[in-house]
């Protein structure tokens, strides 16, 4: 291929390393930029005619053509050849095989600079609307479990020991409120998103009277960028994406691992659907969810690719620079990756079964050593009740019994204030009903956590 075959390749003689162009090239990656670099396009065509630029017959040659790629795209028609070196160059060389050399015209006063930004923007937009889908289902799906399942009541936890009796739902709910700030954070993301660079050229802006506010109109943007030389350069928004996902992965990755640790036999809370896991090669017996191990392996990836796209920005001179080809490789994937992991989070939630059977507190009776302290506390101060419960602790251990099994003159032993009434301490749901207070696991705390929270959906929704 020589030189002169390529875009702007009347200043190179001779030919280019091949190494080289595969490292220069992004077309395998941003052919998913086809459509919305047909819509910038179509609205910059537009603007041209308006400036005098193409002729009314010139436009439409131009807007037909692109329609025409655009459905070749979509049919998966669309031939690539080994010349095209991204999306852009590639619908521009269609382009001109379909109308001839008026193609030409539709890259006046625009760059590769404002267009590529102007493109990952538009995709962009339209990705967190999906993101923003699959979150809320995935959030309604712990409120409305939360919902039907609010007389189910577990041992809560604490370093991992066991700490205090919860309600099944306190546990859903507290992940569904995490994620309700991971869908609010991806609302303010999209006002940032919703600035319009097209028009600022390479880096000084448009030399043409281009109308930005067409573009704007024509592309659904909020508003214009203010600078030329930071809008062509600024990835800010993809530093946001990347950063908010992460944080949304974190999020994802907690849950799966609270729900790994209650599925084992050694917990035996919860049964995965089999259609969330997958047997051993070797032990027939295992059950592994494999799910949420993926889930939770996700984090890291996103991870990955914020600390990726920090590094390329940091020192980066003004305006364009070829490094920020690496940005969109980073969006598209983590795109991918927060669809797939919020579809099959939701699947995990909605199909997993709680083992009743497992949650007796016959079991778990140290979590209510806590409410003898609280009981003991409205006769005497609280450290003197917390001394108290301890040492019922230490002389069930010694008598090699649970606490809930010591006599009543075992507890007398220990202080004088207790009393008949303390068998009421041992109730599982004397317990958690205990806490009434707002974003407790009373039930009638639990009840109205579970109406905010579908309010609030309602609110993101509307925003997603």
């Amino acid at each position: 291929m020589s030189s002169g075959d390529k875009m702007l390749g009347g200043r190179f003689v001779g030919s280019t390393d091949p190494v080289m162009e595969m490292l220069s090239s992004s077309i395998t990656c941003d052919q998913r930029l086809s459509e919305v670099d047909v819509q910038g396009s179509m609205a910059y065509a537009k603007a041209l005619e308006k400036a005098g630029i193409l002729s009314k017959t010139e436009l439409e040659k131009i807007l037909s053509g692109l329609e025409k790629i655009s459905e070749e795209w979509s049919k998966g028609v669309f031939v690539v050849t080994q010349s095209d070196e991204d999306i852009h160059t590639a619908n521009e060389r269609r382009l001109k095989e379909l109308i001839g050399d008026i193609a030409g015209k539709l890259h006046t006063g625009r760059s590769r600079n404002d267009q590529v930004v102007t493109d990952l923007k538009l995709f962009m937009k339209n990705s967190l609307s999906v993101i923003s889908t699959h979150l809320l289902q995935l959030i309604k799906t712990l409120v409305e479990r939360a919902a039907i399942e609010i007389d189910v009541i577990l041992p809560g936890y604490t370093h991992l020991q066991k700490a205090l009796p919860i309600r099944w739902s306190q546990f859903l709910l507290s992940h569904a409120v995490a994620l309700t700030r991971d869908s609010e954070r991806l609302g303010e993301i999209k006002k940032r998103i919703n600035v319009l660079p097209l028009g600022s050229g390479a880096l000084a802006g448009n030399p043409l009277e281009i109308d930005r506010e067409l573009l704007r109109s024509e592309l659904d943007f909020a508003s214009i960028s203010l600078n030329s030389m930071d809008a062509v350069s600024e990835r800010d928004f993809v530093v946001e994406f990347l950063s908010v996902a992460t944080l949304l992965m974190i999020h994802l990755s907690k849950m799966a691992e609270d729900l790994i640790i209650y599925s084992t036999s050694e917990f035996g809370f919860l049964t995965l659907s089999d259609t969330y896991c997958t047997g051993s090669s070797m032990m027939p017996q295992k059950k592994n969810p494999d799910s949420l191990e993926l889930i939770r392996s996700k984090a890291g990836r996103v991870f990955g690719r914020l600390a990726a796209i920090l590094m390329v920005l940091k020192g980066l001179p003004s305006t364009y620079n070829k490094d920020l080809q690496e940005d969109k490789e980073a969006v598209f994937d983590v795109v991918d990756t927060l669809n797939a992991v919020l579809q099959v989070a939701t699947g995990v939630i909605s199909t997993l079964q709680v083992s009743t059977s497992n949650l007796s507190f016959e079991k778990h009776p140290s979590c209510l050593v806590t409410d003898c302290g609280l009981c003991f506390s409205l006769q005497m101060p609280f450290r003197q009740a917390h001394t108290a419960s301890g040492k019922a602790v230490h002389l069930a251990e010694s008598k090699g019994i649970t606490i809930n099994n010591l006599s009543l003159d075992d507890l007398k032993s220990i202080s004088p204030l207790f009393g008949s009434d303390v068998s009421q301490v041992f109730n599982v749901v004397n317990s958690v009903e205990q806490y009434t207070a707002m974003g407790g696991t009373a039930k009638s705390s639990v009840t109205a956590q579970i109406e905010q929270l579908r309010e609030l959906l309602k609110k993101l929704k509307e925003q997603a």
